[in-house]
């Protein structure tokens, strides 16, 4: 608390409560009752917590899509069975993926059993640009970029379209995927000639301006901007 005493020029006043400590983003000053009226308070900018929330769950709450933390890493569940067998105590079968590494693996978790579930942080940031093997998201506010390897994004980026906001996943401060919209909208590049909107029925294969291909009803034409299930690939509708 010392340093405070440097944020601000003129007379401070200062009132200090020790209760222990409390894990808080940011610190807020109240001015004493026997402070002057013209006297300032410091400025004080919001600080990140230095300490790390831990979350803990029973493993009968697994499921498809939880974060947990094992070994003293982040790992995202993929699938999920609680299985109860004739003999024998019930158990969590899963297959997660490992978020540094990418590894995949089956583990297995007594039931009833404490978990804890991984520390993760989201910030909004658009993809601006691939520079060689790596893809470039910006922090419209800061103008910070962030970088993350061909490898780490995957099949997604037949999704991913320049000026498209995406969530950016971050364990410990180190940035280790992303999330793409569920909806993304994109332009037919190729397909065959569409028909009218009042034809019934009938798809074929379209090809997007990213270099996907999905399965558009037969109406759809080139030029044409269609919203897209990131998650499944499935055509929604035309945008």
């Amino acid at each position: 608390m010392a340093a405070l005493r440097h944020l601000a020029a003129g007379p401070t006043c200062h009132r200090h409560h020790h209760h222990g400590f409390v894990a808080t983003s940011s610190l807020q000053l109240r001015r004493p009752s026997s402070c002057p009226a013209g006297a300032r308070l410091p400025r004080v900018a919001p600080l990140r917590s230095r300490f790390t929330r831990v979350y803990a769950f029973s493993s009968n709450d697994i499921r498809v899509g939880s974060n947990i933390e094992v070994d003293g890493a982040p790992w995202k569940v993929l699938e999920f069975l609680h299985v109860k067998p004739g003999k024998g105590a019930a158990f969590v079968r899963t297959k997660m993926r490992n978020y540094i590494t990418g590894n995949t693996v089956e583990k297995t978790f007594r039931a009833g059993s404490t978990i804890q579930e991984a520390s993760l942080s989201k910030e909004t940031k658009q993809f601006t640009y691939k520079d060689g093997s790596q893809f470039v998201f910006m922090d419209l506010t800061t103008f910070e970029e962030s970088r993350l390897n061909e490898a780490d994004v995957g099949d997604r980026q037949k999704w991913l379209k320049e000026g498209m906001d995406c969530n950016l996943l971050y364990w410990n401060g180190r940035l280790i995927d992303f999330e793409l919209p569920i909806t993304v909208r994109l332009t037919v590049a190729d397909t065959d000639p569409g028909q009218s909107d009042s034809a019934q029925g009938g798809t074929k294969p379209a090809t997007l301006e990213t270099g996907a291909v999905v399965t558009v009803p037969a109406f759809v034409n080139i030029g044409d901007d269609i919203l897209v299930d990131s998650r499944t690939g499935q055509y929604m509708n035309r945008a």
